[in-house]
């Protein structure tokens, strides 16, 4: 746990200074460059962009800490009345207090007043079907193709399977999306009926509702998920032919088990170790990599929440977006450690 909030503590630094060190002052960013000197002012003294670079990181870790100090000063930077009712207050003394508050992420440059945390509560979710949808076909297609493989070792289908997962593992992301979004999505839409680009969720022509649309998860799950796939088919067939040649097998097949039972009852279960582990990094990597292929296939996630926050240099969205991708990274490992010792008993001693 100490690792991981060192992790932690190591993304958000470096997420700070990565941001902090472009070119450009946030404070004209956030006024679109229509300001006048008292606004311009204002604006920093409101944000604490008048204050030194490492006044500015303690603040900034001071906000997105759910633990923090806070000022009773109204006119302070560290003032509680951006929070409104979202903190407990723990200890208070004449002139601070000690709070307990949901990680504040700041506000939008492009969109002034609405939080960032508001922002990506609406696109985060979409992503997460996305991750969830690729894993999962990732994870079905994988293991089947990894066991055919493994069980058919130095056969043909078995070379074919291997080619095939390298293929996977070595195309970029983007590419396939472009790829699928141009064959599937225009040359044979007659047939397959699915569309280039769109989301989860759709304004009628109309514009009187919003309705569910599922067939627009299909190419972009499918183009997310092929990646883990080769690499989930590798890791079964190696983890199965190495578990093969234990000794503990060699013993169940002197029993009289076949070599399906042999690998269902006792193999598949240790074999599928390090593809636990490997899906899990796949899943918290597709926040990241979804990036592209939410915004070739426009699906309005976090990713394609990023790119237009770059493309409008909202720095804090960009942030609070990166900030949230690292602290799944962390929790998922954590996960993963505790899933891990589930499946294997020699973990756990």
């Amino acid at each position: 746990m100490g690792y991981s909030l060192l992790v932690l503590w190591g993304v958000i630094t470096a997420v700070f200074l990565l941001f902090n060190v472009l070119p450009g002052d946030p404070a004209r960013m956030m006024l679109d460059q229509r300001e006048d000197s008292e606004q311009l002012m204002a604006v920093k003294k409101k944000y604490g962009f008048d204050k030194p670079m490492w006044q500015q990181y303690l603040y900034y870790v001071n906000d997105i800490s759910p633990v923090s100090w806070h000022s009773n000063n109204e006119n302070d930077y560290t003032h509680l009345y951006r929070y409104k009712n979202s903190y407990q207050k723990v200890m208070g003394f004449k002139k601070s207090s000690l709070v307990v508050k949901w990680p504040y992420l700041r506000e939008s440059f492009a969109n002034q007043g609405k939080k960032v945390s508001t922002i990506i509560s609406e696109t985060l979710p979409n992503t997460i079907i996305l991750a969830i949808a690729s894993i999962g076909i990732a994870l079905v297609l994988g293991i089947f193709l990894g066991l055919v493989s493994g069980m058919k070792a130095n056969s043909f289908l078995d070379k074919l399977i291997t080619v095939v997962g390298t293929l996977g593992m070595s195309v970029p992301s983007f590419f396939s999306a472009i790829l699928f979004a141009w064959i599937f999505g225009y040359l044979l839409a007659e047939y397959t009926g699915l569309n280039m680009t769109g989301s989860l969720f759709e304004v009628d022509d109309m514009g009187e509702g919003v309705y569910l649309q599922l067939k627009n998860l299909i190419l972009p799950a499918i183009v997310l998920g092929i990646r883990p796939l080769g690499v989930i088919i590798q890791l079964t067939r190696g983890s199965l032919l190495e578990e093969m040649g234990q000794n503990y097998i060699q013993t169940a097949r002197a029993k009289g088990l076949t070599r399906w039972q042999t690998v269902r009852k006792h193999a598949l279960k240790n074999a599928l170790n390090p593809v636990v582990t490997a899906a899990s990094g796949w899943f918290a990597s597709m926040l990241a990599g979804a990036v592209f292929v939410e915004y070739i296939f426009g699906w309005n996630g976090l990713g394609k929440q990023i790119v237009e926050a770059l493309n409008q240099l909202d720095l804090p969205v960009v942030m609070g977006a990166v900030l949230v991708i690292g602290f799944t990274f962390v929790l998922l490992n954590i996960l993963v450690d505790i899933l891990y010792a589930l499946l294997d008993p020699k973990v756990r001693i």
